[in-house]
């Protein structure tokens, strides 16, 4: 069973395993977490990012998807891109957000990943709203039947972390509402 855990800070600062990124479709890159994986860990990743581009994901990472490149120069083994939804008032996106952490756990155990750090996926420009997406995310990576045994959810600021604090302690702590 996949130990849950939440901790306020740098995400590419974590010794894990696997961190996930919350990507763009493209991979090369962006702003947020995206941004500071890319220049924490250096061109490695960038370069397994178009490597992939060139081959696997001439069109890019669809939504609700996971693959895995080097971690570069962070302290971990490996970094897992996921690409989350983009929050719209006039659709539910929620299966796709729920995917990223379904999609990056399955890729994590690929990988035999033990330890795995999450961002807040989908909660910075792409709007989603913090107590929703950590539901979202909690729920899924609760049930999601891992081999990992620790799932870090890493929040920026205290806010972040506040919610995810409460919201977990809301859902039990076993991920189930």
């Amino acid at each position: 069973m996949t130990r849950i855990t939440l901790v306020q800070g740098d995400i590419t600062l974590q010794e894990v395993d696997a961190l996930v990124n919350a990507a763009n479709s493209s991979l090369l890159g962006g702003g947020g977490v995206d941004g500071a994986v890319h220049r924490r860990g250096g061109p490695e990743i960038l370069a397994e990012c178009r490597r992939l581009r060139a081959s696997h994901y001439g069109g890019g990472l669809p939504v609700g998807r996971a693959v895995a490149t080097t971690a570069g120069r962070l302290p971990a083994r490996w970094v897992i891109h996921t690409v989350g939804p983009v929050h719209r008032a006039d659709a539910d996106g929620s299966a796709l957000l729920a995917s990223c952490y379904r999609e990056s756990l399955r890729v994590a155990d690929g990988l035999g990943a033990r330890t795995v750090a999450f961002p807040a996926v989908s909660t910075g420009v792409y709007g989603w709203p913090m107590a929703d997406a950590a539901r979202i995310a909690l729920t899924a990576v609760a049930g999601a039947g891992a081999a990992v045994a620790e799932a870090r959810f890493v929040l920026f600021d205290r806010p972040a972390f506040e919610v995810f604090e409460q919201v977990w302690r809301g859902l039990g702590e076993s991920g189930e509402a």
